[in-house]
């Protein structure tokens, strides 16, 4: 039945968490929401992709992140009720958002997009728009709530206040990813004075800015972001399982086009072989289902599908050494050339990764994309951005750091049973 009007519950909803202590949800449309088939898909695809295989914790998944930023966002909302610039009209439209900002994620997100050639984003806005139970639900506020709230996540609504609370550079979904992420994969890196922050906020015209007392806490926070991209989201390790992840995909990708007879045949994977995936396609898959074949796939007659899946499923991971693609780029004809003669194919088993980070930038006018800088709002009333005032933060504002490794399967280059000499060979480049 259609509910005309969306209003609050007769009784609270609360979640327990292990990060926030309890999420509660007071409004019908958000619980209707969580109880859409989409976004309960969420909860069987995990949040940080293969970093299970490194920090055996992190076993989160988008559902609980999800839930997490529809909480800080819930509380922001508090804070700003009732201050000047923000628009109680908006609070719905600003939870919903915050609440699917992530339901267009697929399973191993960013392999599964870089092998297919697909986009979350664009897979988010056509949940939200299309023949799915959360449009449905949305459709119930209003017949133009639905793209109000698209537009929202995609950062093309017109009020941008509602649209950096989501998504910034000091947002709801940094805050809660950053310290989820460190409660489940066991580290200290990620912690920092959220209450704080939530206490310093404050709406302007077109975005969050912070009070200048509460300066220390943002630089804790911006120091946090940066420790955990290195220390756990771009983990060496973790890029060593995302290499060989992405492998299988395209090494599945290639023999079907190939025309390979699989034992089983990979029914949820056949329209993305073929860049035809639809939305009804794209939900039924999840990594389960992703898990499920990669079992079945270490039966194969195909020799680099089978080794590969056995690779990812058993942890046995390719090493990897520093590369400088400078001084490296000079080796990379003969080392190609060596793998091929020893039998083992470079394009699956030879890979250079890269990883960049950004911990914090200011807008640059001519820049491609636009970096909302973070703002304070001084005891006078004027508005300066962070870096002008923070030295911690200037010491770091718009240096990019890049790390290259290459990727390679120490354990075949070992095994001296045949072409000895080439092996040895390339294990001298390798680790020179």
């Amino acid at each position: 039945m259609t509910k005309p009007y969306y209003g609050q519950l007769s009784e609270e909803k609360v979640f327990k968490d292990p990060v926030h202590r309890y999420i509660h949800v007071k409004d019908e449309l958000i619980w209707d929401l969580i109880g859409t088939k989409e976004f309960q898909r969420l909860r069987r695809i995990r949040q940080l992709g293969t970093t299970f295989l490194t920090f055996h914790g992190a076993e989160h998944t988008r559902f609980n992140h999800s839930l997490g930023v529809y909480e800080i966002t819930r509380r922001i909302l508090d804070n700003f009720n009732g201050r000047p610039h923000w628009d109680p009209e908006e609070r719905l439209l600003t939870l919903s958002a915050a609440l699917l900002h992530d339901v267009g994620h697929g399973p191993f997100s960013h392999s599964f997009e870089k092998v297919f050639d697909t986009d979350h984003e664009e897979w988010t806005r056509e949940i939200v728009l299309g023949d799915t139970e959360i449009n449905q639900v949305l459709s119930n506020v209003g017949a133009g709530f639905p793209k109000a709230v698209a537009d929202v996540i995609e950062k093309t609504y017109s009020n941008k206040l509602v649209t950096s609370i989501i998504s910034s550079q000091i947002d709801a979904d940094r805050m809660d990813y950053l310290q989820r992420d460190a409660y489940y994969t066991g580290v200290s890196y990620g912690h920092f004075d959220m209450e704080r922050i939530l206490r310093v906020m404050r709406p302007v015209e077109d975005q969050v800015v912070f009070k200048q007392s509460g300066m220390h806490a943002v630089e804790d926070y911006i120091m946090s972001r940066y420790q955990m991209y290195w220390q756990v989201y771009f983990h060496p390790v973790t890029r060593s399982a995302e290499v060989i992840l992405s492998k299988i995909l395209k090494r599945a990708k290639d023999l079907h086009e190939g025309g390979y007879e699989f034992k089983q045949l990979p029914h949820h994977f056949y329209s993305f072989f073929s860049g035809k995936g639809s939305l009804s396609d794209y939900l039924r898959l999840d990594e389960s289902i992703a898990l499920y074949y990669f079992q079945i796939w270490q039966e194969e007659e195909d020799r680099i599908l089978r080794d590969l899946c056995v690779r990812f499923l058993d942890r046995k991971l390719f090493k990897y050494v520093e590369f400088n693609p400078n001084q490296r780029m000079t080796d990379w004809p003969e080392l190609q050339a060596l793998f091929l003669k020893a039998g083992i194919d470079p394009e699956y088993y030879l890979v250079v990764d890269s990883s960049s980070d950004l911990p914090y930038d200011f807008y640059r006018p001519g820049e491609e994309e636009e970096r909302l800088p973070i703002h304070l709002v001084m005891p006078n009333g004027k508005i300066r951005e962070l870096s002008r005032e923070s030295d911690v933060v200037e010491a770091i504002s718009g240096k990019k750091r890049t790390d290259h490794k290459l990727y390679f399967p120490l354990d075949l280059l070992e095994d001296e049973r045949e072409h000895k000499e080439t092996k040895r060979r390339i294990l001298d480049i390798l680790l020179k």
